[in-house]
């Protein structure tokens, strides 16, 4: 049996969405007439409640598309140091919206209000006009965290004071949303802008959505084209799509569970723990007292596939092909990884 937890990116599409491929009504998104591309897109709009939405191949594209429309060369993004955008996306931003990046830490993902508002520039000769705030809800680098509902909209107050738009990485904002208790529209309402992936905890096997105002849509379409993102008979992945958030938001909570159940084993395992105070979603961060890179091999052998996000760091992501069964054998691979790597050492 092998126990996949590199990331909740590695599962199949579920049997309804196959049946739900075969059914799609097709037409050519490129020219704006496949009828479930056109129902995935309002379904995601209305779900952020936002008055559009743009289907797209990737986060990475639906983030880097946002950014360049809102902005323009050379103006001012302020984001968390270890978000998404500034550390997983090869550069684009400077590549493709020639934007310059103000870049802040943070506690547990979230950055702290104060130094994002000593951090806005004003445009003038010498410093770039500071347009754009992203924020990533949940934190993928800090291990699934979100940020508070209260801390969301003091980050909308400053970027009004200071005429900034906000941009919201919600690439896992469903997980989020579980967490907190309320709609993912609660927290897409601080925002001008949205993204949220469905090849995530949602199960799909390819896209994401952009959301956001009307005007604003419509001119991302403009550059999802410009960076080759125009997708043909899209509606064969929209149908998954449309699938997904009609059917399996709600049983996130499950992964929440499990990955919970899985983080508290750890802390009872000599060498590995996990702050248990930034245990909110799906995400497991591990600190080892050892290589990471050693348990990730070990584990590797022992059928539980994670990934060493740094020299001392072990990621688990828990998602919709992680059953009880599978959790029960992801505890049992780490105590017997334990007792190996002790007595080789």
């Amino acid at each position: 049996m092998i126990v996949d937890l590199r990331s909740d990116t590695v599962t199949r599409p579920t049997p309804e969405m196959y049946d739900a491929m075969t059914r799609a009504e097709l037409g050519d998104d490129v020219l704006g007439d496949d009828p479930t591309v056109i129902q995935l897109e309002d379904l995601a709009a209305a779900k952020m409640r936002k008055e559009a939405a743009l289907f797209v191949p990737s986060g990475t594209m639906g983030n880097q598309v946002a950014v360049r429309t809102w902005i323009k060369p050379g103006e001012a993004v302020i984001l968390e140091q270890d978000s998404h955008i500034q550390f997983y996306e090869s550069g684009g931003i400077s590549a493709h919206a020639g934007a310059m990046t103000w870049a802040l830490p943070s506690k547990n993902g979230v950055m702290d209000p104060a130094d994002v508002r000593g951090r806005v520039t004003a445009g003038n000769i010498h410093t770039p006009a500071t347009q754009l705030l992203c924020l990533e809800n949940t934190h993928n680098r800090a291990g699934g965290t979100t940020i508070p509902l209260e801390t969301m909209a003091e980050f909308r107050k400053i970027a009004d004071e200071n005429g900034m738009k906000v941009h919201l990485d919600g690439a896992r904002i469903f997980n989020a949303a579980t967490y907190l208790s309320v709609p993912a529209a609660e927290m897409a309402k601080y925002a001008d802008s949205v993204m949220f992936c469905l090849s995530k905890g949602l199960s799909c096997p390819i896209g994401s959505l952009i959301a956001g105002p009307a005007e604003f849509i419509e001119r991302a379409r403009w550059n999802r084209k410009r960076l080759g993102g125009g997708l043909r008979q899209a509606g064969v992945l929209a149908a998954c799509g449309v699938f997904a958030l009609n059917n399996l938001v709600d049983r996130l909570a499950d992964d929440h569970r499990r990955a919970r159940e899985f983080a508290e084993h750890l802390n009872t395992i000599p060498g590995i723990s996990v702050d248990m105070s930034g245990q909110q979603t799906n995400i497991v961060g591990a600190t080892t007292d050892g290589a990471a890179v050693e348990w990730q091999s070990s584990l590797e052998e022992g059928g539980v596939r994670c990934f060493a996000t740094g020299p001392n760091r072990l990621r688990f992501v828990f998602h919709r092909e992680i059953d009880d069964e599978r959790l029960a054998r992801a505890k049992e691979a780490v105590s017997a990884i334990r007792k190996e790597l002790s007595s080789a050492h």
